[in-house]
C-alpha cells in the first residue's frame, strides 16, 4: 500500500512549465509559510496568519516536485508547529516530539489529497479537494484524545461576525472558508483566468460576514441577567509541599502529614465558603469554585457539604462546589467533581470530569458515565463540565440538546495555554446556544453569553483578587448546529469521497 501511495504522488501531474514562478519563486513561498505558521496558531497567533499561512504552503506544495514538496512541507509543518505550540501540550520529554510526528501526518493529509487530485479534476472542482480534506482531517482529530485542540479554526478568536458561523456548522465551516481560500487563491495564481473558485469564495466569505454581523446587530441576548461570582482559591497561604499528597495517596504519610495536609484543605475550603459568603451578600445568585478549588480526603468530604449546605441555604444560592476529592489506596483515587447544591442545601448533583486531561490525572481519576448534569431554576437551565470537557464538541452537545442556558465550567490551566484553552470553551457557547462561565485557575476567568461576547475577565496571572462577577443572561438560544450537529462535516466526507471517484474515473478513461 506504501508503495503504491508513493507511485501515485510521484506520478502526479507538475505544474505546467509555463506557470508564473514556478521554477523561481517557490523558495519564496516556502519561506513565506514557513515565517506564517510561526504565528498562525499556538501561543502568539495573528488571525491573519492563519489563513496565509495554508495558501502559502500550499503555492510551493504545487510547485514543487510532488515528494520533495510534500517531505518538505511535513518538515515544515513538524517542526514549526512544535514552536508555536510550546508548552501547551503536557506531554513530558521525547514524548512531544513522537506527537509531533504523528500529529503532523494529519496535518499534511490535506497538502497530499491537493497534489493528487485537484489537477486531475475541472477547476472549480479541484478547489474543493484541499478544504474538504482540511474538514474531514480536522473532524476526525476532534474525535481523539486530545478533542478539538488544534483545529485551525480557534485562530479566529475575537473575529465575532465569523464566530456566529459556528451556530450553523460547528468548527468545520470555518475551517472549511480558511482551506477553500487557500485552494481558490492558488488556482487564480495558476490562472488568472481561473477566477471562479475564488469569486464564489469572496461571495460565501462575505455573506457569512454580513449574516453573523446581523445576527449580533439584531438578535442579542435580551434576557433577564442573573449576579455569578466564580472563585479561585487564595494563594496568599505557605507553599504547599507537592510531595505531601502524592505520599498520603499511596498510603506513605506518617499521620503528622496526613494531620498538616488536612488542616491546609480545611483551611482552603473555610476560605472559599467565606468569600462566597461575601458574593451572595453581595447580590449573587450562582457560585461556582475553580477546578480541584478544594483537595481533600475523601473522609473529609461529608464535613464541607455540611457546612457548603448550610450556606446555601443561609443565603439562597446555588453553588457550585469544584472539590478533588482523594481515595488512598483505592485503583482510581481520584474524583475530580463538581457538586452543584440549591437554595434550600440540597445536593441537585454531582458531576465527574468526563474527559481528565492525559496523563496523571486520567491514570488517577474515577470514571464518569459521561453524562452532563442539568437543573432548572429560576435563572434557566444550569449545566456543568470540568476544563478538558469543553474541548469536545460531541461531549458539549449534550448542553445544546438539553436546552441548557448556563454552563458552569470550573478549569485549571497554566500559562502556556492562558488565554487559548477559555476562548475554546467560548466556542462551545456559540455552537450550543448556551452563556458560559468559566473559573480557572492559573488562567484566564470569564464569562461570555451566547453569541460570544466576553462579559466579564480575570486572569489569574494579572490580578490580585481571584473573584470574577458578572451579570449572565439567564436564557440561552437553540442553534442550528445544536439540532443538526455535524452536518458539514459528514457533507465534506461525501463530497471527498465524490472527488476522489471522479479523480479515479478520468485517470482510468
Amino acid at each position: 500500500m506504501a508503495t503504491r501511495l508513493t507511485e501515485t504522488i510521484a506520478s502526479a501531474p507538475n505544474p505546467p512549465c509555463n506557470a508564473p514562478g514556478s521554477s523561481n519563486s517557490r523558495w519564496g513561498w516556502l519561506l513565506a509559510a514557513s515565517v506564517l505558521l510561526l504565528v498562525a496558531d499556538g501561543r502568539n497567533t495573528i488571525a491573519l496568519a492563519a489563513w496565509l499561512a495554508p495558501a502559502s504552503l500550499l503555492r510551493f506544495v504545487r510547485l514543487e516536485r510532488p515528494l520533495r514538496g510534500l517531505a518538505l512541507a511535513y518538515l515544515a509543518l513538524a517542526i514549526l508547529r512544535g514552536i508555536a505550540y510550546r508548552g501547551m501540550a503536557p506531554i513530558p520529554g521525547i514524548f512531544y516530539y513522537v506527537f509531533l510526528a504523528i500529529s503532523t501526518i494529519s496535518a499534511l493529509l490535506p497538502y497530499v489529497a491537493d497534489r493528487l487530485l485537484a489537477r486531475r479534476l475541472p477547476t472549480f472542482a479541484g478547489s474543493l479537494v484541499f478544504p474538504c480534506t482540511l474538514v474531514v482531517t480536522q473532524f476526525i482529530y476532534a474525535h481523539g484524545p486530545h478533542g478539538s485542540w488544534g483545529t485551525i479554526a480557534y485562530s479566529q478568536t475575537g473575529n465575532l461576525p465569523l464566530l456566529q458561523l459556528l451556530s450553523v456548522t460547528g468548527l468545520w465551516g470555518i475551517d472549511f472558508l480558511i482551506g477553500w481560500f487557500a485552494s481558490s487563491v492558488n488556482q487564480a495564481l495558476e490562472s488568472p483566468r481561473s477566477l471562479r473558485p475564488l469569486a464564489a469564495f469572496t461571495a460565501l466569505l462575505l455573506t457569512v460576514l454580513l449574516a453573523g454581523g446581523a445576527r449580533l446587530a439584531f438578535f442579542p441576548p435580551s434576557s433577564a441577567t442573573v449576579r455569578v461570582a466564580s472563585l479561585s482559591p487564595a494563594k496568599d497561604g505557605p507553599p504547599s509541599d507537592p510531595s505531601l499528597l502524592d505520599r498520603i495517596v499511596h498510603q506513605h504519610a506518617t499521620e503528622n502529614e496526613r494531620a498538616q495536609f488536612r488542616a491546609a484543605s480545611a483551611t482552603a475550603s473555610d476560605n472559599l465558603l467565606a468569600r462566597s459568603e461575601q458574593q451572595a451578600a453581595a447580590g449573587a445568585k450562582i457560585l461556582l469554585w475553580s477546578e480541584t478549588a478544594v483537595l481533600l480526603l475523601a473522609e473529609d468530604e461529608p464535613a464541607l457539604l455540611t457546612k457548603a449546605s448550610a450556606l446555601a441555604a443561609k443565603v439562597h444560592i446555588y453553588l457550585g462546589l469544584a472539590l478533588g476529592t482523594w481515595t488512598p489506596g483505592s485503583p482510581y483515587p481520584l474524583e475530580n467533581k463538581l457538586v452543584l447544591l440549591d437554595p434550600t442545601g440540597t445536593v441537585a448533583w454531582q458531576f465527574l470530569k468526563a474527559r481528565p486531561t492525559p496523563g496523571p490525572e486520567a491514570v488517577n481519576a474515577r470514571p464518569s458515565d459521561g453524562r452532563l448534569r442539568q437543573l432548572g431554576t429560576p435563572y434557566g437551565r444550569l449545566m456543568g463540565a470540568i476544563c478538558f470537557d469543553t474541548d469536545f464538541p460531541p461531549l458539549m452537545a449534550q448542553a445544546g440538546a438539553a436546552h441548557a442556558d448556563i454552563v458552569l465550567s470550573p478549569a485549571g490551566d497554566w500559562a502556556a495555554i492562558d488565554p487559548r484553552h477559555t476562548e475554546i470553551a467560548s466556542f462551545r457557547a456559540i455552537e450550543q446556544g448556551f452563556n458560559l462561565l468559566r473559573q480557572t485557575n492559573n488562567g484566564l476567568s470569564a464569562a461570555y453569553d451566547y453569541q460570544g461576547h466576553q462579559l466579564a475577565q480575570m486572569d489569574e496571572f494579572h490580578a490580585t483578587q481571584l473573584t470574577l462577577v458578572a451579570q449572565l443572561p439567564i436564557r440561552g438560544a437553540r442553534t442550528l448546529y445544536a439540532r443538526f450537529g455535524d452536518w458539514l462535516a459528514w457533507l465534506s466526507i461525501a463530497a471527498l469521497a465524490a472527488l476522489l471517484f471522479q479523480a479515479l474515473r478520468k485517470r482510468s478513461a
